[in-house]
C-alpha cells in the first residue's frame, strides 16, 4: 500500500485542486484529477462529507471515489473558517464543485467572486462547475442519476417497455465527472498558451443524452424508433444469453459470417450452416424468432465451463455473467494490476485493507497508483494551514473555538 509516493514524475504534478464535492460525480473528477499527480484537496464540513456515513448502494461512495486526496475540515459559515479557505484557493490551480450553484454563489465561492478575488499577479482560476444540467430551462431542476436516465431515454432504453429500468451503476455521475477533469484538463493547457483561466461546466443530463445519441441518430438514419434492448432488432444474429448445463447462464455470441462458420463447425451444427435461411447476417438476424430457440435447445445440455473454454479456444466472444463482487477474484484483474490496496478511513471497518479498482488505462505501462489512502476527517487540516502561514498557536485557538478541525 503506497500512501507517500511521490507524484512529481505523474503528468498533473504541481497543480493544486481545491474540490467541494460530495456523493459521485465531482469526487470522480477530482480522484482522476488526483490520480494524474495533482494535490487535490478535499474541503469538508467539520461533521465530514456526507458520504462517509452512506449505507447500501452509497457505502463505496467514499473509499473508492476519494482516493489520493487530502481532507481539510473548516466551518465555512465562520469569518476565520472562510478566510482559511480563501487562503487554500489563492494557493491553487482549479477550483472544483458539484454543489448547487446558488448554494456555491450564498458562500461567496462562485466563479465570479473568485475571479475578482484572485490575485493578479498568479495564474488564472480554472473552475470546474460539475451540475445536473447545463444552462437552460432545465437548470433550475435538482437532478440525480437516476432522474438524467428516466428522461433521458436511459431507463427506457435498459429496461422493457413500460417498465423502465435504471442502469446498474451511476453511470452519469461517474461520466460526468471524468468529462469534468477533461475539461478542466483543456482548460489547463489553454491556460498554458493564453494564460486566462476560465469555467468549464459538465452536467448529468447532457451526459446521458451522449449516451443515448447512437439510438437518436439511429432514428434519424432509419426513421425508426430504438426498441428498448430487451425487444430490440438485434444487429447480430447470435448476441444472447443462453440459460445452459445446471441453470447457469452465459452470454455467447457469433456477430460475422467467418465467426458463425466457425460457431456451426464447433458443434458440428452442418444443417444450419446449409440452411439457405441463414447464409449472412442479415438473413440470420431475420431468422431469429425460430433460429434462437432452436440453438438454446441444443446448447441446454453443455456446461457454461465448457462453452467458455471451446468459445475462448476458437476465438468467438462469450461471457460467464459474474456479480460485481466476484470481480475481486477476476484472474485478469489482478494479473494486469487493476486493483490496488487502500485503508478504510471510515466505519466499523476503518483501517481495514481493501482492493479498490484502478482508472481503466495505462501509461508508460503502469496504472496510476495509490500514493494516499482515503483521508480521514480532518487529516490534513493541520498540515495545510502551517502551509498556509498559520502558527501552531493560532490552529489550537481555531481548533478548540471549532472553526477547523484537525486529526
Amino acid at each position: 500500500m503506497q500512501t507517500d509516493k511521490t507524484s512529481s514524475n505523474l503528468p498533473l504534478a504541481g497543480i493544486r485542486v481545491i474540490e467541494f464535492t460530495h456523493m459521485v460525480m465531482g469526487p470522480t473528477c477530482g480522484m482522476l484529477l488526483a490520480d494524474l499527480g495533482a494535490d487535490v484537496i478535499k474541503v469538508e464540513p467539520l461533521k465530514g462529507d456526507n458520504t462517509r456515513r452512506l449505507l447500501g448502494s452509497g457505502a463505496g461512495f467514499f473509499p473508492l471515489y476519494n482516493r489520493n486526496k487530502r481532507s481539510f475540515a473548516v466551518d465555512l459559515k465562520t469569518p476565520e473558517g472562510m478566510e482559511a479557505v480563501l487562503k487554500l484557493i489563492a494557493t491553487a490551480d482549479v477550483v472544483s464543485h458539484n454543489f448547487k450553484s446558488d448554494t456555491m454563489k450564498a458562500q461567496g465561492l462562485d466563479y465570479e467572486t473568485l475571479k475578482r478575488l484572485r490575485d493578479p499577479a498568479l495564474p488564472e482560476l480554472i473552475y470546474v462547475d460539475h451540475r445536473g444540467f447545463l444552462p437552460g430551462p432545465y437548470d433550475h431542476r435538482t437532478a440525480l442519476d437516476e432522474v438524467v436516465q428516466m428522461m433521458g431515454g436511459l431507463a427506457y432504453m435498459t429496461g422493457r417497455r413500460g417498465d423502465p429500468v435504471r442502469a446498474g451503476t451511476s453511470v452519469n455521475d461517474m461520466m460526468g465527472g471524468i468529462f469534468g477533469a477533461v475539461a478542466c484538463m483543456a482548460a489547463l493547457m489553454q491556460r498554458q498558451k493564453t494564460g486566462k483561466g476560465q469555467q468549464v461546466q459538465s452536467a448529468l443530463f447532457e451526459n446521458n443524452i451522449l449516451l443515448v445519441a447512437q439510438h437518436m441518430m439511429q432514428f434519424q438514419v432509419t426513421g425508426q424508433a430504438a426498441a428498448p434492448m430487451p425487444e430490440r432488432i438485434s444487429a447480430w444474429a447470435v448476441y444472447d444469453v443462453f440459460t445452459v448445463k445446471d441453470g447457469e447462464q452465459i452470454f455467447l455470441s457469433a456477430v460475422s459470417d467467418t465467426q458463425w462458420k466457425i460457431f456451426c463447425e464447433a458443434f458440428s451444427f452442418n444443417d444450419l450452416f446449409a440452411d439457405e435461411r441463414l447464409q449472412n447476417n442479415n438473413a440470420r438476424v431475420m431468422a431469429r424468432d425460430w433460429m434462437i430457440p432452436e440453438l438454446r435447445e441444443r446448447l441446454k445440455g453443455y456446461s457454461a465451463q465448457y462453452l467458455s473454454n471451446l468459445f475462448e479456444a476458437k476465438g468467438l466472444p462469450f461471457a460467464p455473467i459474474k456479480a460485481p463482487h466476484e470481480l475481486l477474484d477476476d484472474p485478469h484483474i489482478v494479473a494486469s494490476g487493476g486493483m490496488a490496496k487502500i485503508e478504510l478511513a471510515d466505519g466499523e471497518r476503518a483501517g481495514q485493507a481493501v482492493d479498490t479498482i484502478l482508472f481503466p488505462f495505462k501509461m508508460n505501462g503502469a496504472h496510476l497508483g495509490v500514493r494516499r489512502n482515503p483521508p480521514k476527517l480532518a487529516e490534513h487540516t493541520n498540515e495545510l494551514l502551517q502551509e498556509l502561514g498559520y502558527s501552531a498557536a493560532q490552529i489550537a485557538v481555531m481548533s478548540a473555538d471549532k472553526k477547523v478541525k484537525t486529526s
